[in-house]
């Protein structure tokens, strides 16, 4: 009922797995050209072959579907059905019930056992990128070794495992193809490589690159956790080829760290992510050999979000040691692997994963020969994640390496029973429908302000220039609208206004009247000059004769004759308005 109502996206909190759930692996008659057996085996899902004896400690003595048992480590038949430990992962480890068994048949689970503790194995194929390549212990099988392979022909052919669609159900990546399907995103696996020759991914493989080798191309995969992780990125869905891809537009570019062997060396690692930013990408998916806590490969994520791209990495297991000089920046995402039931794929460190995705019993495509193939490992869910992050950034071209990330988060289902993030389940399972369709208003663009407006044209000469420009036009515009308003006028005879003055009208020679001046008490017999001769044009006038006044009257004031106007008297003055 768990699994049922876990399928639906109705339980949240994770269940824990019922004892009659284990990790198995089927045995094939081959590997790599090497008959199989429990040291290589566990080499391969456990990253350390002196683990063998666990796993035959969980086999021996059990009924195997031929009839035959385990009785010894390097004797094992095509079709057996081997049970591993709970941290087992990579290409074939399946989850649940063993076919031969039925659910009320006590079967021993695949716990890691205590006597034994987990050793670090950043080199498996685990979705673990947080443990250091281990090495075998001292004393232990070291079982065959897988031979080199040339490119397209490096394993064996497999038999095809049984498939598996919870993922694809749960993660439902259809509804967001009408808004996104991952168009001109450039997706980087640093890991063992793509078989770009599978029809599954034609035209989605770039050449890439072979770290490992220092030349060549990286479209090759011996190992097949690389293919796997680009069938769910980008493969196109079919019969006998697994599921479609989560973002079928997108490009993976393979970065080949690992040829034959899980073992890689960091520096291989770091120098993979500085080819993948090199080449462009603008999302780098790193696999389960990427040791994250090691410094030189932290500077490397560093630069590669200062370029702003999306780095998705594996989340840390909780038995590595934190290392304080390789710290990851807000442009990644840390993703752990889940199951149908919520169970966790690895022992993740608390509070170390941001989301998580399905990353048990996943159906993807396996390299050339194998079908389709079901795996578990965070790889998967690393996978998952970077195909979201290329949904969302052609979606939404304008977003950051970080508001990306964001995206994922904010849009993720909630799981757990506490408060987001949860330190099991970080933000919860990722929706990559809501991811490219939800509004979130954080992302909204603020109003630009006029000092802001002003900075960016002063900051852009181009954007400066356009702007003069365009003033300038409209002022020619301007000034050539006004001029022809003018001449318009003029050619209608309609002269200008002139301002109103206060000075006479011109061509007036007649002068105001004068202001007759107030009258004066003569002095007493004054004498009078009078001119009596004639005024005769052309003539000289005659001197002029003195009469004496007449004596005036003692007691009344003579009479003053009328001054003759004066033609400057009211020069300078306001003229007075003539009587009627």
């Amino acid at each position: 009922m768990s699994a049922v109502t876990a399928l639906l996206g109705l339980g949240a909190t994770a269940a824990h797995a019922d004892d009659n759930y284990v990790k198995y692996y089927t045995v094939t008659s081959s590997h790599n050209g090497s008959k199989e057996n429990l040291a290589e085996i566990a080499d391969r899902f456990l990253g350390d072959s002196a683990r063998s004896s666990e796993v035959f400690n969980l086999n021996s003595g059990r009924p195997q579907p031929d009839g035959g048992v385990l009785v010894d480590p390097g004797r094992l038949n095509a079709g057996w059905m081997v049970i591993l430990p709970w941290d087992a992962v990579g290409g074939g480890v399946q989850y649940g019930v063993l076919p031969d068994k039925s659910p009320n048949t006590a079967v021993t689970p695949g716990g890691a056992p205590k006597a034994t503790p987990s050793p670090t194995k950043g080199g498996s194929p685990a979705g673990n990128a947080g443990n250091p390549p281990a090495k075998p212990a001292a004393g232990g099988s070291k079982g065959a070794k897988p031979k080199p392979g040339k490119a397209g022909q490096c394993a064996t052919a497999a038999a095809s495992s049984g498939t598996s669609n919870w993922a694809e159900l749960r993660l439902a990546a259809d509804q967001a193809w009408p808004q996104s399907r991952g168009d001109g995103q450039l997706v980087a696996i640093v890991d063992s490589g793509v078989e770009g020759s599978l029809a599954q991914l034609t035209g989605h493989v770039a050449v890439g690159s072979d770290i490992v080798s220092g030349s060549g191309r990286g479209d090759t995969d011996c190992l097949g956790t690389g293919t796997a992780m680009a069938g769910l990125i980008v493969a196109k869905g079919g019969s006998g080829g697994g599921p479609a891809g989560i973002a079928p537009d997108a490009t993976v570019m393979p970065v080949r760290i690992a040829e034959t062997s899980t073992k890689t060396q960091a520096t291989d690692a770091a120098a993979g992510i500085t080819a993948a930013v090199g080449a462009g990408a603008t999302i780098i998916a790193l696999g389960s050999y990427v040791d994250i806590n090691d410094k030189g490969v932290a500077d490397a994520i560093a630069a590669a979000n200062k370029k702003d791209v999306v780095v998705v990495v594996g989340a840390a297991s909780g038995t590595a040691a934190a290392n304080p000089d390789a710290t990851l920046g807000k442009g990644v995402v840390r993703v752990g692997g889940i199951g149908v039931d919520g169970q966790a794929a690895d022992d993740y460190r608390k509070g170390g994963v941001d989301v998580v995705a399905p990353g048990i019993n996943v159906t993807s495509l396996g390299i050339t020969g194998t079908g389709s193939l079901t795996g578990s490992g965070t790889h998967y869910a690393v996978a998952f994640v970077a195909g979201a992050a290329a949904l969302v950034r052609s979606a939404y071209p304008e977003l950051t390496a970080q508001q990306v990330v964001h995206r994922l988060e904010a849009t993720a289902g909630k799981m757990g029973n506490g408060a987001v993030p949860d330190g099991s389940f970080g933000w919860g399972l990722i929706n990559p429908a809501q991811s490219v369709t939800k509004v979130l208003p954080e992302e909204a663009v603020p109003a630009e302000s006029d000092s802001q407006a002003l900075n960016r044209i002063t900051s852009d000469p181009g954007a400066g220039r356009s702007t003069l420009l365009i003033v300038v036009t409209l002022v020619a515009l301007a000034a050539a609208v006004l001029l022809v308003f003018r001449i318009r006028k003029l050619l209608r005879g309609e002269a200008p206004a002139e301002p109103a003055t206060t000075e006479p009208p011109a061509g007036d020679d007649t002068p105001p009247p004068a202001t007759r001046p107030p009258a004066v008490k003569p002095a007493a017999n004054p004498p009078v000059t009078r001119d009596t001769t004639p005024l005769t044009p052309g003539v000289k006038p005659g001197p002029k004769v003195t009469v004496p006044a007449a004596p005036a009257a003692a007691e009344t004031p003579a009479s003053t004759p009328e001054a003759p106007p004066n033609p400057k008297a009211s020069v300078g003055a306001k003229s007075a308005q003539p009587s009627e």
